[in-house]
């Protein structure tokens, strides 16, 4: 493994050495600008499997993404090598449709402490919940991000991750708005909660397994491929391809039902990846995060 090969696979080309917050973020936009967030392996008859070495291979040789497990690991790596003080946390992520977290953690993410300031970066969570900068670890703190306003908060120890909800306007082809979400009095979604309690990528193994082989595992019953863009996020989701674009604290949204072979080709020309095996798209979740 070898980080100049990580670093251009993100297509990054700034230090390699500076250990500050201006080059931790530069190497995590670019990372999440390039790498999508995809679990497209277990819809073309792949496991995933959780060792450094498989991660890179299919992410740096291969050309491809990864979910959380993934992305957040290889970014992990990245940091510890060029120096930074970093750990691994566990996550539990909200369910809506239960209105609570889910039991247990299935979500990876990482926590870098920098000259006496803690920050969490994520970049395996995907979509419009996707934070495009570390964040501070502060509670009830406002942090406003292109993507929208990011916020933790602090209870007996855990902290909690939300994001304010914002307007959605639905466009079709010719930019014309077909309708939109109405928010009100700036609520905010829970997308997932953490304590700081250090993980190994061993303690992880459980839910990777899981997420394969449950069947009720979202991750089963819908192929996700996400990519976040220099102005919103790019999402396929089964058959249909998802653009958002970011425009102050509204959502431009445009959708697409795309056949079988429009669906390899945007693969390919859009998110840049060639999958080897013959994929099955699919999406039978009524409810999800996405």
């Amino acid at each position: 493994m070898n980080i100049k090969d990580y670093f251009e696979r993100i297509c990054y080309k700034g230090s390699q050495d500076k250990i500050d917050l201006e080059t931790l973020t530069e190497v995590f936009q670019h990372h999440i600008h390039a790498v999508p967030f995809e679990n497209l392996s277990l819809h073309c008859g792949e496991t995933i499997q959780l060792d450094l070495e498989s991660v890179y291979d299919k992410i740096v040789k291969h050309n491809r993404g990864g979910w959380c497990m993934e992305n957040n690991q290889l970014l992990f790596w990245a940091f510890q090598i060029m120096g930074y003080k970093v750990d691994l946390l566990g996550a539990h992520v909200y369910d809506p449709e239960r209105k609570a977290h889910y039991p247990n953690f299935t979500h990876l993410l990482i926590r870098v402490i920098l000259e006496g300031q803690t920050y969490i970066v994520d970049g395996g969570f995907g979509v419009d919940y996707q934070m495009w900068q570390p964040m501070e670890l502060i509670s009830e703190k406002n942090q406003p991000q292109t993507p929208g306003i990011f916020c933790f908060t602090e209870k007996d120890g855990v902290w909690y991750l939300h994001k304010v909800k914002r307007k959605k306007f639905r466009m079709d082809s010719e930019n014309k708005i077909l309708c939109s979400d109405v928010v009100k009095n700036m609520t905010c979604k829970n997308i997932y909660l953490f304590t700081l309690q250090p993980k190994t990528i061993d303690d992880f193994q459980p839910a990777c397994l899981q997420l394969q082989t449950d069947p009720n595992s979202m991750f089963l019953r819908k192929s996700v491929c996400s990519l976040q863009t220099t102005d919103g996020v790019l999402v396929l989701i089964g058959w249909v391809l998802i653009e958002t674009k970011y425009k102050d604290d509204m959502d431009l949204v445009v959708s697409k039902v795309l056949t079988g072979e429009e669906v390899q080709k945007i693969l390919k020309e859009r998110f840049k990846i060639q999958l080897d095996k013959r994929f099955v798209p699919l999406n039978t979740c009524s409810v999800h995060r996405f």
